[in-house]
């Protein structure tokens, strides 16, 4: 087997407290192209991995305000622009009732919400997708067998082979240090 069709080592461990040290471990040691999987979620691995907080929240704003602005201009133009010479199907209804103003932002209120609303939730949806690389059609760790008790009662580090640090014995002494249960090597076929 060469590096080149490894695409990574996983260390499989049994316990919370083994998985966290370990993640301190290979946070502190450098590597970046890396993962921790569990049966169920552990209060702190984030910190223990070293991960920043997501972008996604400021994704959501910021399309959330393109939202409101684009019901905004699209409540005002529907309801009080009359361009002289534009296309009937491309302008304004002025409509005045009673002399009301032709537009009132307390009555359009809900346009500019639900726009808001949708530009928002749509966004996120895209950008939790993307920021996640999914969707994932495959993964080499689907096939391996050791692999497959991370969701019943198994702790695993994944170090992929991305990684510019990744050297594939010096990667498989440095796993070996922290005591695992078992060191294996996944491949892309």
């Amino acid at each position: 087997m060469t590096e080149k069709n490894i695409y990574a080592l996983i260390a499989e461990f049994d316990s919370v407290s083994s998985i966290m040290q370990a993640a301190e471990q290979v946070r502190d040691e450098g590597y970046v192209i890396w993962d921790v999987h569990s049966p169920m979620p552990i209060h702190g691995i984030n910190q223990a991995m070293g991960l920043r907080p997501t972008i996604l929240p400021w994704i959501t704003l910021a399309h959330g305000l393109v939202g409101a602005a684009f019901g905004l201009g699209l409540t005002w133009w529907m309801n009080a622009t009359t361009v002289p010479g534009l296309s009937p199907s491309v302008q304004g209804y002025e409509f005045l009732i009673s002399g009301k103003p032709t537009f009132s932002l307390p009555a359009n209120i809900p346009i500019i919400f639900e726009t808001t609303i949708l530009f928002a939730a749509i966004v996120t949806l895209l950008g939790m997708l993307g920021l996640n690389k999914l969707p994932m059609l495959h993964n080499p760790l689907n096939k391996n067998k050791r692999f497959l008790r991370a969701t019943t009662d198994r702790f695993f580090i994944v170090i992929e082979a991305e990684d510019q640090q990744f050297d594939a014995t010096k990667t498989s002494d440095f796993l070996q240090s922290m005591g695992p249960l078992a060191i294996e090597v996944v491949t892309e076929d």
